[in-house]
């Protein structure tokens, strides 16, 4: 099935033969699908009454049709010609995740990112007109999202009518897959182009995939050129992104960039004062202090600090100290270590060169499944403490020998190559980002 009109032939094809013509040609000779959402179809009829009817004699035959072709529940809505410009007009109802949080006023600026909250306060008041798209870019844990979410709160709180459309590259990537094999690609293009306000985290997940950047190319052309404000944040710049095609690579350069620093002594400062005022904590200046100069890199292990001084607080009704602070920024600092998974890596390892897990982990000898197997393995070597031995295993059992040739392969061609250099960095990025 390609298209919507397609899944609706194979449902009226089960009411045929449930049906006489007579009854077919009354109640459904007007009667068009309109959209397939996640799980309802959406269906226009001419009257009042013939909706009624549909639901009150149809439903239940219609749901099993759709329930049938997608092995999952499906619901009915039934609209008249007079309900469907209502349906259909941008609203409130969007994609933008719930999060209060996430505002312009409760972003701490500093010297580290005032140029990038400063062009998402410029996007936001004047959506489409200016620096279009911005390109928030930095390291994880430092206020990309907060500002991507802030831009969508600000536009939306002006205005409530506007369709405001946010995915993460990866969920990007999953819906296309989805879509491609259920044959909704109607539905996804509208769900992603009809948008006043598209917002894209962590874009550097669609990297190495072609089919994902060819739909995506379109989807910005198509935002882009109808006036509409894009926003998109990585952890890297576009240039740092070797899988990523020439044409998109152009498009983000083409309008701003803005980079997000780790934050200075001062921004921490400020930070662990609002979120531990936020919670309800008051620390004293030299247990602030203390945090501020241990804690240096990201904003997230700061939240970590100060939520995890609270549960003391709560939980042991124990008064904060320098001693209890360093317990919580080493309790952290552990938590904080990611090591991912032999299976993580072979998995992201698949995505980031389209080839299958089965055919990485298995014997096929093609050179671009033995350079994704050899990748692999040498970053379950560099990332885990696995063995040689524990490595093979996760290869059909490959011997040691084997395992350690490929290794060696791929230090050689870090050296050599700085595509594979490249590579293996956004392999391990995109890891170290999933884990976040």
């Amino acid at each position: 099935m390609d298209s919507l009109q397609d899944i609706w032939h194979s449902v009226m094809e089960k009411l045929e033969g449930e049906l006489t013509p007579t009854a077919i040609n009354t109640w459904f000779s007007d009667c068009q699908p309109v959209a397939l959402e996640e799980k309802r179809i959406v269906l226009q009829t001419s009257s009042d009454f013939k909706r009624n009817i549909i639901n009150q004699r149809f439903s239940d035959t219609i749901r099993k049709a759709m329930s049938d072709l997608f092995s999952c529940e499906f619901d009915l809505l039934v609209l008249t010609a007079d309900e469907i410009d209502d349906y259909q007009k941008p609203g409130a109802e969007d994609d933008l995740p719930e999060a209060a949080a996430y505002t312009f006023d409760r972003f701490i600026v500093g010297q580290s990112n005032k140029f990038a909250h400063a062009a998402a306060i410029a996007v936001s008041e004047n959506p489409g007109k200016i620096y279009n798209p911005l390109f928030l870019y930095g390291n994880s844990g430092l206020g990309k999202t907060h500002l991507l979410l802030a831009i969508g709160q600000a536009i939306r709180e002006k205005d409530p009518s506007v369709k405001i459309g946010y995915v993460k590259g990866d969920e990007f990537t999953n819906d296309l897959v989805t879509s491609l094999q259920n044959g909704t690609m109607e539905e996804f293009r509208r769900r992603y182009r009809n948008v006043d306000l598209f917002l894209v985290d962590d874009i550097q997940f669609i990297a190495g995939k072609e089919r994902t950047q060819e739909e995506f190319f379109h989807t910005f052309n198509k935002i882009y050129e109808s006036g509409h404000q894009i926003v998109i944040t990585s952890d890297r710049p576009p240039m740092d992104m070797v899988k990523l095609e020439d044409r998109l690579r152009t498009r983000f350069e083409g309008g701003l960039m803005a980079d997000i620093q780790p934050p200075d002594l001062e921004t921490r400062i400020a930070i662990i004062r609002n979120k531990s005022i936020g919670v309800g904590l008051l620390l004293n200046d030299e247990i602030v202090e203390y945090i501020a100069t241990n804690i240096t890199a990201n904003i997230r292990q700061i939240e970590g600090v100060v939520h995890r001084l609270t549960a003391y607080r709560d939980m042991q009704d124990d008064t904060i100290t320098i001693s209890s602070v360093k317990r919580a920024i080493k309790d952290v600092i552990r938590i904080g270590v990611f090591i991912p998974t032999p299976e993580a890596i072979i998995a992201e390892a698949s995505r980031y060169y389209g080839i299958p897990e089965e055919d990485i982990r298995g014997q096929r000898r093609s050179k671009n499944t033995a350079m994704a197997r050899q990748v692999a393995m040498y970053l379950i070597r560099s990332l885990t403490n696995l063995s040689l031995v524990d490595i093979g295993e996760q290869f059909e059992n490959r011997n040691h020998s084997t395992v350690l040739s490929s290794i060696r392969k791929v230090e050689d061609l870090i050296k050599s190559d700085p595509d594979t250099a490249a590579s293996i960095r956004d392999i391990t990025s995109n890891l170290n980002a999933r884990s976040q």
